[in-house]
Protein backbone atom coordinates (compact mmCIF):
# COMPACT_ATOMS: atom_id res chain seq x y z
CA UNK A 1 0.00 0.00 0.00
CA UNK A 2 1.38 3.35 -1.13
CA UNK A 3 1.74 6.15 1.90
CA UNK A 4 -0.85 9.04 2.13
CA UNK A 5 0.26 12.13 0.90
CA UNK A 6 0.65 14.60 3.56
CA UNK A 7 0.37 18.24 3.50
CA UNK A 8 4.54 18.65 3.79
CA UNK A 9 4.72 16.48 1.04
CA UNK A 10 2.59 18.58 -1.12
CA UNK A 11 4.88 21.66 -0.22
CA UNK A 12 7.79 19.91 -1.17
CA UNK A 13 6.44 19.26 -4.60
CA UNK A 14 6.00 23.14 -4.65
CA UNK A 15 9.41 23.81 -3.84
CA UNK A 16 10.73 21.49 -5.94
CA UNK A 17 8.62 22.20 -9.08
CA UNK A 18 6.75 19.20 -9.17
CA UNK A 19 3.13 19.29 -10.01
CA UNK A 20 0.40 18.66 -8.35
CA UNK A 21 -2.31 17.03 -9.59
CA UNK A 22 -6.04 17.07 -8.67
CA UNK A 23 -9.33 16.36 -8.87
CA UNK A 24 -12.85 15.84 -7.83
CA UNK A 25 -14.16 12.58 -6.59
CA UNK A 26 -17.41 11.92 -4.77
CA UNK A 27 -17.94 8.29 -4.41
CA UNK A 28 -15.78 4.86 -3.30
CA UNK A 29 -15.51 3.61 -6.63
CA UNK A 30 -14.29 6.80 -8.19
CA UNK A 31 -11.67 7.21 -5.10
CA UNK A 32 -10.08 3.81 -5.76
CA UNK A 33 -9.47 4.80 -9.55
CA UNK A 34 -8.72 8.14 -8.96
CA UNK A 35 -6.48 6.58 -6.19
CA UNK A 36 -4.94 3.89 -8.54
CA UNK A 37 -3.95 6.49 -11.23
CA UNK A 38 -1.83 8.29 -8.86
CA UNK A 39 -3.90 11.54 -8.44
CA UNK A 40 -2.21 13.27 -5.64
CA UNK A 41 -4.83 15.55 -4.15
CA UNK A 42 -8.52 14.50 -4.15
CA UNK A 43 -11.53 17.12 -3.36
CA UNK A 44 -15.34 16.42 -2.56
CA UNK A 45 -16.52 19.41 -3.69
CA UNK A 46 -19.68 20.59 -3.23
CA UNK A 47 -20.30 20.61 -7.51
CA UNK A 48 -21.36 17.43 -6.48
CA UNK A 49 -24.84 18.66 -5.92
CA UNK A 50 -24.87 19.30 -10.09
CA UNK A 51 -22.76 16.73 -11.03
CA UNK A 52 -24.05 13.69 -8.51
CA UNK A 53 -27.52 15.90 -7.19
CA UNK A 54 -29.11 17.17 -10.72
CA UNK A 55 -29.23 20.67 -9.33
CA UNK A 56 -28.41 23.89 -11.07
CA UNK A 57 -25.70 25.12 -8.84
CA UNK A 58 -24.04 24.15 -5.38
CA UNK A 59 -26.16 25.95 -3.09
CA UNK A 60 -28.31 23.22 -1.90
CA UNK A 61 -25.73 20.94 -0.71
CA UNK A 62 -25.57 20.07 3.14
CA UNK A 63 -22.72 20.08 5.32
CA UNK A 64 -24.56 15.97 6.25
CA UNK A 65 -24.40 15.36 2.65
CA UNK A 66 -20.45 16.74 2.00
CA UNK A 67 -20.16 14.25 5.32
CA UNK A 68 -21.51 11.75 3.80
CA UNK A 69 -19.84 11.78 0.47
CA UNK A 70 -16.43 12.25 2.40
CA UNK A 71 -17.07 9.27 3.86
CA UNK A 72 -17.59 7.33 0.85
CA UNK A 73 -14.46 8.69 -0.82
CA UNK A 74 -12.28 8.43 2.22
CA UNK A 75 -12.54 4.85 2.22
CA UNK A 76 -11.15 4.53 -1.51
CA UNK A 77 -7.70 6.35 -0.90
CA UNK A 78 -4.74 5.00 0.33
CA UNK A 79 -2.00 7.49 -1.22
CA UNK A 80 -4.15 10.78 -1.57
CA UNK A 81 -4.50 13.81 0.14
CA UNK A 82 -8.15 14.73 1.01
CA UNK A 83 -10.00 17.66 0.86
CA UNK A 84 -13.40 18.84 1.30
CA UNK A 85 -15.83 21.90 0.55
CA UNK A 86 -17.66 23.88 3.25
CA UNK A 87 -21.02 23.66 1.54
CA UNK A 88 -23.12 27.32 0.86
CA UNK A 89 -23.52 28.97 4.62
CA UNK A 90 -22.09 26.39 6.55
CA UNK A 91 -18.68 28.71 7.31
CA UNK A 92 -20.19 32.34 7.15
CA UNK A 93 -18.56 33.31 10.69
CA UNK A 94 -16.04 31.64 12.40
CA UNK A 95 -18.02 29.85 14.63
CA UNK A 96 -20.33 28.18 11.84
CA UNK A 97 -16.87 27.39 9.64
CA UNK A 98 -15.73 25.95 13.33
CA UNK A 99 -18.48 23.14 13.71
CA UNK A 100 -18.78 22.52 9.98
CA UNK A 101 -15.27 21.95 9.55
CA UNK A 102 -15.53 19.54 12.57
CA UNK A 103 -18.42 17.36 11.27
CA UNK A 104 -15.99 17.08 8.10
CA UNK A 105 -13.13 16.34 9.24
CA UNK A 106 -14.11 14.32 12.58
CA UNK A 107 -17.00 12.02 11.26
CA UNK A 108 -16.21 13.29 6.97
CA UNK A 109 -12.14 11.93 7.51
CA UNK A 110 -11.35 14.50 5.38
CA UNK A 111 -7.17 16.36 5.40
CA UNK A 112 -8.00 19.82 5.13
CA UNK A 113 -11.03 21.88 4.40
CA UNK A 114 -11.57 24.25 1.40
CA UNK A 115 -13.73 27.95 2.19
CA UNK A 116 -14.39 30.26 -0.61
CA UNK A 117 -12.76 33.38 0.57
CA UNK A 118 -11.95 36.72 -0.26
CA UNK A 119 -9.20 38.98 1.87
CA UNK A 120 -12.47 40.00 3.55
CA UNK A 121 -13.19 36.19 5.18
CA UNK A 122 -9.53 36.25 6.22
CA UNK A 123 -11.05 36.04 9.90
CA UNK A 124 -12.40 32.75 9.21
CA UNK A 125 -9.83 31.44 7.38
CA UNK A 126 -7.42 32.54 10.68
CA UNK A 127 -10.36 30.65 13.40
CA UNK A 128 -10.13 27.69 11.59
CA UNK A 129 -6.22 27.85 11.64
CA UNK A 130 -6.09 28.78 15.01
CA UNK A 131 -8.10 25.71 15.64
CA UNK A 132 -5.33 23.05 13.89
CA UNK A 133 -7.57 22.52 11.20
CA UNK A 134 -5.62 22.56 7.41
CA UNK A 135 -7.26 25.10 4.75
CA UNK A 136 -7.32 25.72 1.38
CA UNK A 137 -8.60 29.18 -0.07
CA UNK A 138 -10.81 29.13 -3.07
CA UNK A 139 -10.79 32.25 -4.41
CA UNK A 140 -11.48 33.86 -8.19
CA UNK A 141 -14.54 32.96 -9.22
CA UNK A 142 -16.26 31.29 -6.21
CA UNK A 143 -19.28 29.43 -7.70
CA UNK A 144 -20.92 29.71 -4.40
CA UNK A 145 -21.55 33.30 -4.86
CA UNK A 146 -22.46 33.86 -9.00
CA UNK A 147 -25.39 35.04 -7.65
CA UNK A 148 -23.33 38.37 -6.98
CA UNK A 149 -20.83 38.04 -8.85
CA UNK A 150 -23.31 37.76 -12.47
CA UNK A 151 -23.08 34.42 -13.24
CA UNK A 152 -19.30 32.05 -13.59
CA UNK A 153 -17.05 34.79 -15.69
CA UNK A 154 -13.93 35.21 -16.19
CA UNK A 155 -12.38 37.15 -12.46
CA UNK A 156 -8.94 39.31 -12.46
CA UNK A 157 -9.06 40.78 -15.62
CA UNK A 158 -7.33 44.18 -16.16
CA UNK A 159 -4.52 45.67 -13.93
CA UNK A 160 -7.13 46.58 -11.28
CA UNK A 161 -8.71 42.92 -11.51
CA UNK A 162 -5.37 41.36 -11.08
CA UNK A 163 -4.44 43.44 -8.21
CA UNK A 164 -7.31 42.59 -6.30
CA UNK A 165 -6.72 38.88 -6.66
CA UNK A 166 -3.00 38.90 -5.29
CA UNK A 167 -4.11 41.07 -2.19
CA UNK A 168 -6.85 38.31 -1.52
CA UNK A 169 -3.80 35.96 -2.07
CA UNK A 170 -1.73 38.05 0.58
CA UNK A 171 -4.30 38.59 2.79
CA UNK A 172 -5.27 34.63 3.12
CA UNK A 173 -1.97 33.19 3.43
CA UNK A 174 -1.27 35.79 6.27
CA UNK A 175 -4.41 35.04 8.06
CA UNK A 176 -2.94 30.78 7.27
CA UNK A 177 -4.11 29.47 4.79
CA UNK A 178 -2.29 26.28 4.13
CA UNK A 179 -3.20 26.46 0.36
CA UNK A 180 -4.68 28.16 -2.42
CA UNK A 181 -7.24 27.60 -5.08
CA UNK A 182 -7.84 29.67 -7.66
CA UNK A 183 -10.53 29.53 -10.33
CA UNK A 184 -11.22 30.93 -13.95
CA UNK A 185 -8.82 33.72 -13.87
CA UNK A 186 -7.02 35.42 -16.20
CA UNK A 187 -3.46 33.92 -17.19
CA UNK A 188 -1.94 36.97 -16.36
CA UNK A 189 -3.57 37.51 -13.23
CA UNK A 190 -2.63 33.94 -12.14
CA UNK A 191 1.15 34.46 -12.66
CA UNK A 192 0.51 37.68 -10.41
CA UNK A 193 -0.86 35.74 -8.04
CA UNK A 194 1.89 32.84 -8.24
CA UNK A 195 4.87 34.92 -8.18
CA UNK A 196 3.83 35.56 -4.18
CA UNK A 197 2.85 32.24 -3.08
CA UNK A 198 4.69 30.62 -0.52
CA UNK A 199 1.60 27.51 -0.25
CA UNK A 200 0.64 25.78 -3.00
CA UNK A 201 -1.56 27.14 -5.32
CA UNK A 202 -3.73 24.94 -7.34
CA UNK A 203 -5.63 26.27 -10.52
CA UNK A 204 -8.61 25.08 -12.33
CA UNK A 205 -9.11 27.84 -15.56
CA UNK A 206 -6.25 29.57 -14.37
CA UNK A 207 -3.46 29.09 -16.86
CA UNK A 208 -0.68 26.91 -16.57
CA UNK A 209 1.42 28.42 -13.78
CA UNK A 210 0.34 27.69 -11.30
CA UNK A 211 1.81 24.64 -8.74
CA UNK A 212 -1.25 22.15 -9.47
CA UNK A 213 -4.35 21.64 -11.44
CA UNK A 214 -7.94 20.23 -10.80
CA UNK A 215 -10.88 19.30 -12.54
CA UNK A 216 -14.40 18.11 -12.04
CA UNK A 217 -13.75 14.42 -12.91
CA UNK A 218 -17.40 14.41 -14.86
CA UNK A 219 -15.92 16.88 -17.36
CA UNK A 220 -12.14 15.22 -17.75
CA UNK A 221 -14.39 12.09 -18.04
CA UNK A 222 -16.81 13.92 -20.76
CA UNK A 223 -19.89 12.74 -19.09
CA UNK A 224 -20.94 16.48 -17.73
CA UNK A 225 -24.50 16.75 -19.44
CA UNK A 226 -24.02 20.15 -21.34
CA UNK A 227 -21.76 22.02 -22.54
CA UNK A 228 -18.28 21.15 -20.59
CA UNK A 229 -15.84 24.42 -19.15
CA UNK A 230 -13.55 25.77 -21.53
CA UNK A 231 -10.53 25.10 -19.67
CA UNK A 232 -11.50 21.38 -19.18
CA UNK A 233 -10.55 18.39 -21.61
CA UNK A 234 -12.44 15.53 -22.44
CA UNK A 235 -9.44 12.62 -21.55
CA UNK A 236 -11.88 10.21 -21.94
CA UNK A 237 -12.29 10.71 -25.45
CA UNK A 238 -8.78 10.02 -26.28
CA UNK A 239 -8.11 7.13 -23.72
CA UNK A 240 -11.33 5.21 -24.07
CA UNK A 241 -11.36 3.80 -21.01
CA UNK A 242 -11.55 5.06 -17.11
CA UNK A 243 -8.24 4.16 -16.28
CA UNK A 244 -6.37 4.99 -18.85
CA UNK A 245 -8.18 8.74 -18.59
CA UNK A 246 -7.30 9.57 -15.64
CA UNK A 247 -3.80 8.22 -16.01
CA UNK A 248 -3.19 10.37 -19.17
CA UNK A 249 -4.63 13.43 -17.10
CA UNK A 250 -1.82 12.40 -14.52
CA UNK A 251 0.94 12.56 -16.80
CA UNK A 252 -0.70 15.40 -19.14
CA UNK A 253 -0.27 17.59 -15.90
CA UNK A 254 3.16 16.58 -14.70
CA UNK A 255 4.20 17.29 -18.27
CA UNK A 256 2.86 20.27 -18.29
CA UNK A 257 0.88 20.11 -21.27
CA UNK A 258 -2.41 20.64 -19.85
CA UNK A 259 -3.86 22.70 -19.47
CA UNK A 260 -2.96 24.35 -23.04
CA UNK A 261 -3.13 28.14 -23.46
CA UNK A 262 -6.22 26.78 -24.94
CA UNK A 263 -7.70 26.14 -21.80
CA UNK A 264 -7.05 29.62 -20.21
CA UNK A 265 -8.87 32.91 -20.20
CA UNK A 266 -6.44 36.13 -21.70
Amino acid sequence: MSKRLSLTRLRRMKADGEPIVALTAYDYSFARAVDAAGIDLVLVGDSLGMVVQGHAGTMPVTVAEMAYHTRCVARGLSRAYLMVDLPFLSDYDERSALESAAVLIKEGGADMVKVEATAEQAPIVAALSRAGVPVCAHFGLRPQRVGQLGGYRVQGRGDEGAAQLCEDARALQAAGADMLLVECVSAKAARAVQAQCQTPLIGIGAGSDCDGQILVLQDMLGITPGQPPSFSHDFMADAGTIPGALSAYAEAVRARRFPGPEHGFD
